[in-house]
């Protein structure tokens, strides 16, 4: 019979890709962590982790199990939550920043539905400050976003440092005018690069703004110009320039913003949720 607490050990490993961040993450030894999942390849009769000096992977037979490993966790965490008092439900209106449309948003929404299928989610995803703006009038209930260094609004649930990206950076260091794919105002990377580049005294020229994601993300790859994103966020297909290539841009905070009149059990409930996430930063592989 498979044990539920070396699965969730199996699934803790294989969502960090470590033993001992596992075992922080659920407050264990490291050792105790390796002795669960050594647990659970003696009852399957199959290794389901395989390890060197630098890394832990999945096997085949691990990649097959992952799955049916979460499913069962989430069973279990849905009933337990039958018998909670201050079980989530009702509707939450959330908004997320554009930047972890294609991160880390799509495991966020699985695992909360999964867990709290009382709740119906109302789902806005746009530019941080106009999602702040839709708070303020009353619109949205919990807000995961960004701010610059040294703003209020918010509790801090990550830094992180802003990198320029490019399909080719050679080919666009080479051009004599710096094109950049931006966001739209009021967009906060924008403003930063933009900060960044003045400060510097760096001539640059707009080749392509738009409101979503993927779109400069098309356009990045195309090889148009450079693209600006959290470093843990960069899209597939670009790459990283050099420090010295370009002016450095200030570091971004990741928030959450809790509307005051909110329902609170599922505004803990995401916020739980998303600190668990961001434990070992913004990578969608954690």
């Amino acid at each position: 019979m498979l044990d539920l607490v070396h699965l969730r050990s199996f699934v803790s490993v294989a969502q960090a890709g470590s033993f001992t961040i596992a075992g922080q993450k659920l407050g264990l030894g490291q050792s105790t962590v390796s002795q669960h999942v050594q647990r659970l390849e003696t009852v399957l009769r199959h290794r389901l982790l395989a390890r060197d000096t630098h890394s832990v992977r999945l096997t085949p037979e691990g990649e097959a199990l992952l799955p049916h490993a979460r499913q069962l966790l989430s069973l279990e965490r849905q009933a337990a939550s039958l018998f909670e008092t201050t079980q989530p439900r009702g509707k939450l209106r959330l908004g997320i920043s554009e930047d972890l449309v294609s991160g880390q948003l799509p495991i966020l929404l699985r695992d909360f539905i999964a867990d709290y299928p009382a709740v119906e989610l109302h789902l806005t995803v746009a530019l941080s400050k106009d999602l702040a703006d839709m708070q303020d009038k009353g619109d949205l209930d919990l807000v995961f976003a960004k701010r610059r260094l040294g703003d209020r609004r918010g509790e801090v649930i990550l830094r992180e440092p802003l990198v320029w990206l490019a399909a080719d950076p050679d080919a666009v260091l080479a051009k004599p005018v710096l094109p950049l794919i931006v966001f739209p105002p009021p967009s906060l990377t924008r403003t930063l690069l933009m900060e960044a580049l003045e400060r510097a005294g760096h001539s640059w020229r707009i080749v392509c703004s738009c409101q979503s994601l993927s779109g400069l993300t098309a356009a990045a790859r195309a090889g148009m110009g450079v693209l600006v994103q959290p470093r843990s966020l960069a899209p597939a297909g670009l790459r990283e320039l050099p420090p010295s290539a370009l002016p450095p841009i200030e570091d971004v905070e990741f928030i959450l913003v809790a509307r005051r009149g909110a329902d609170r059990n599922s505004v803990a409930a995401f916020t739980r949720l998303i600190r668990d996430r961001m434990r070992n930063g913004l990578d969608p592989s954690n």
